[in-house]
Order: C-alpha cells, then sequence, then structure tokens
C-alpha cells in the first residue's frame, strides 16, 4: 500500500512574484552574477537552483513523512537511466511551469529559449533506461517510498553528429558545465573491492569463515538527484555513485618528475565510472564492464544495510522493511553481495543470510534475446571477485542438493 502523500505544502511561494524574486536571488548568490550580465545559461542555472531549492523541501517533508509512518522501501538498482533534460520536467511534474514562464519574462528572458540549453542526462541507452527513469517518476506519482542507484557516468550516450556521407560518434560530456541538479554526499564513500584472493578460517566450533584478502580498493561517492512525482507533493531520491581514488596521486613517483605514474592509479581508479557502456568487444572492455556493474551493486548494498540499520531495525526484518528490485541482468551480482556482507562482515550463518536475501530481491527481465542475457567467463569471475565465485559455487550445490531430494535418482534433470 502506498504511504500518503505530504499533507501541507513547503514554505517557499510557488506564485509569480515568489519565483521571480527567488530566480533573481539564485543569480546572484548561487550563480555569483550580476543579474545585469547575467547570460542565458546563468538564467537557466538559476531557474533550476529556485526550482531544486523547493523540491529539496518538498524531498525533506517526504522523507519525514516516510518515517513517521514506518513504510516498507523500494529499491531499483538499473545500469541505465535515461533521465533527459530535468529543468522542464521538474517545472511540470512540481505543477508550475506556467508561472515559471511568466516569472521569466518579467526578467526578460524568454523561458523556452533557456530550456534548450540544458544537457541530456543521457545515463542510459533507450528503452530500459528510459523505462527506469519512468518507474522512478511513477513511484514519487503514487506516493511510494521507492529509491534509484545507478552510475554517475562522466560520459554518457555517445552524441550522434552527421558529417558527409556517415554518421560520427562523439563522446557526450553531460557535465561539461556542472549539474545544478545533483548533491554531492562527499560524506557517503563506501570501499569497493577486486582482485586478491580468499582465505579460508575454521573456528574451534567448526564454523567456516572467509576473509577476502590483498585486494584492490576504489572508493563510491554518492550523488543524490531529487526525483519528483507529478501532481504530487512528494519527491523521492535517485543516488548515483561516481568512482573515486583512495589516494589523488603518488608523491614519490611525482618528485621524480614521472608525473604519469604518479596519477596513474587515481586514473585507473575512476575510469570504472567514466563511460557508460565500454566497448566489450576486448578482454578489457568486458572487465571493465563486470567491474562497472559491481561497483554499483556494492555500493548501493552497503547504504541500504546501512540505513536499514540507522532507522533502528534489526537484519531479520530486512525482507520486512526493504525490497531491492534488479533491472535486468546487470545487477544481477547483487544477490552475491548480499550474501557477502551478511555472511563475512555481519557474521550471519549461511541458511539465515539466504532466507534473508531470498525474501528481499526480486527481478525483470526485459528481453529473452540471447546478446542481453549477461554471461561472465569463470576465469574472469574468479580473477576479479573471487569470493562471489566462491558464494555462486555455494548457491548452486545447495540448489543442485535440492534437485537431487525432489527427484531422485532423475539425473537428466539435474544435468538441465
Amino acid at each position: 500500500m502506498a504511504a500518503p502523500e505530504v499533507t501541507h505544502l513547503p514554505n517557499l511561494p510557488n506564485d509569480v512574484e515568489g519565483l521571480r524574486q527567488s530566480i533573481r536571488d539564485a543569480v546572484v548568490r548561487v550563480v555569483g552574477e550580476d543579474p545585469r550580465q547575467a547570460t542565458e545559461r546563468d538564467w537557466m542555472e538559476a531557474l533550476a537552483f529556485a526550482i531544486r531549492e523547493r523540491m529539496v523541501e518538498r524531498r525533506l517533508l517526504t522523507r519525514r513523512q516516510f518515517a513517521d509512518e514506518d513504510v516498507k522501501r523500494v529499491y531499483y538498482l538499473s545500469m541505465e537511466y535515461l533521465i533527459g533534460r530535468m529543468l522542464e520536467a521538474n517545472l511540470r511534474n512540481m505543477g508550475i511551469l506556467e508561472p515559471a514562464r511568466q516569472a521569466m519574462d518579467d526578467l526578460g528572458v524568454n523561458l523556452d529559449t533557456i530550456l534548450d540549453l540544458e544537457d541530456d542526462a543521457a545515463l542510459g541507452n533507450g528503452g530500459l533506461g528510459r523505462l527506469a527513469a519512468c518507474i522512478l517518476e511513477s513511484l514519487a506519482t503514487q506516493g511510494y517510498p521507492g529509491y534509484g542507484y545507478g552510475i554517475r557516468y562522466e560520459f554518457g550516450m555517445f552524441r550522434q553528429e552527421f558529417e558527409p556521407y556517415h554518421q560520427v560518434e562523439h563522446p557526450d560530456n553531460w557535465l561539461r558545465y556542472g549539474n545544478p541538479w545533483e548533491f554531492p554526499r562527499s560524506d557517503r564513500k563506501y570501499p569497493i573491492h577486486f582482485y586478491g584472493h580468499v582465505v579460508e578460517h575454521h573456528h574451534p566450533g567448526g564454523e567456516t569463515r572467509y576473509t577476502w584478502e590483498n585486494v584492490e580498493e576504489v572508493l563510491a561517492m554518492a550523488y543524490d538527484y531529487p526525483t519528483a512525482g507529478y501532481g504530487r507533493r512528494n519527491v523521492n531520491n535517485l543516488r548515483l555513485w561516481a568512482a573515486k581514488a583512495t589516494r589523488d596521486f603518488d608523491l614519490r613517483y611525482f618528485n621524480e618528475g614521472d608525473y604519469i605514474r604518479a596519477v596513474a592509479d587515481k586514473a585507473e581508479s575512476e575510469t570504472i565510472s567514466m563511460v557508460l557502456y565500454p566497448n566489450d568487444a576486448t578482454a578489457i572492455g568486458k572487465e571493465l564492464r563486470l567491474k562497472q556493474e559491481y561497483f554499483f551493486v556494492s555500493a548501493s548494498l552497503q547504504d541500504i544495510l546501512d540505513r536499514h540499520l540507522a532507522l533502528g531495525y534489526n537484519l531479520d526484518a530486512l525482507p520486512d522493511k526493504v525490497a531491492i528490485q534488479l533491472n535486468d541482468t546487470h545487477p544481477a551480482i547483487a544477490v552475491a553481495e548480499l550474501m557477502r556482507l551478511l555472511v563475512d562482515c555481519h557474521e550471519l550463518s549461511w541458511d539465515r543470510a539466504w532466507d534473508l536475501t531470498r525474501r528481499t530481491f526480486a527481478y525483470t527481465n526485459h528481453t529473452l534475446m540471447p546478446e542481453a542475457l549477461e554471461t561472465w567467463p569463470v576465469e574472469l569471475m574468479e580473477r576479479v571477485l573471487p569470493r562471489h565465485m566462491g558464494i555462486i559455487y555455494e548457491i548452486n550445490h545447495d540448489f543442485l542438493e535440492q534437485v537431487r531430494h525432489r527427484y531422485p535418482g532423475d539425473n537428466d534433470r539435474l544435468a538441465r
């Protein structure tokens, strides 16, 4: 059942006069420009900040409402969000498109002109990403406590231009002018591990535990984007992760004059969130794609568990208070990752962790075309995510044991 919508409006006025004053103030206080000298892009950013200010108030009220109602939260994990231009969408969803148009006219600026200046947040490839963006908007519109998780790609879907006789693809640097809608959360960083090896530990009571050692570490930093529902006062949140290096550069190499090597680790770490859909025709491209998927899944699950515990719930209440929806095959590694977090980090038993995991996840499959159903070489998985490969082996073993028990002697079924 949907949580009730926020029952009272924020303090900021949404009439023409109130919007005009907020936009003019934002030009000075946020953009840092004299209204007499402001460019059309300055006015576009000022309008975005004025609308964002109103969305944030509604976001805080929505979050408080959900906390008071003790609701179950749904988290949507997707590699793609084809959000598009957010300024006009937010004006429409907030119900203030026409007041904003009049306010801009009063300031001597044409709204349609500045709407065309905004870059598309092309963090998706097509139907899958557009569907994900629509689902987030629908959740807010219907009053559900639903939140998105994905990757803040520095370069989104390629930009197309036509040259004589052929089409040319260029990088889509959608962040070249910054993004007025995002909130960097430098306090929300999570360690993400790759490579290394797994060590098995046998405890006196017969219990076996595992540690993942000699890993390469990358930090995932959160960026929040308020998501307004249409015609409602509810505003939910989309949280995107950017890869950050654990250190900016190696001072020893820098002092020796080897500047490229000094920043090599930083460049390699931050490549993870650089480009939407790296070319996976090569082995290195396939490896980067796997790292991207695990990167955002691990950060999201760590964040979800942190929020769940901070709200005062215990882990046994996870399926009652959390639903995690996996958007196609890309975040499927989340099943093994949640098992790792519950078993290795929170020291739950395998059976208890598996019961919680099964009751927490749901999955959407968008197509049966073989080229869209991801598979990974076992060698690659064992090298990049060795602990998860062990967990997958154990899940598979338990499943085959259930088949043997239910269909004794049916080896053909077991083979299938």
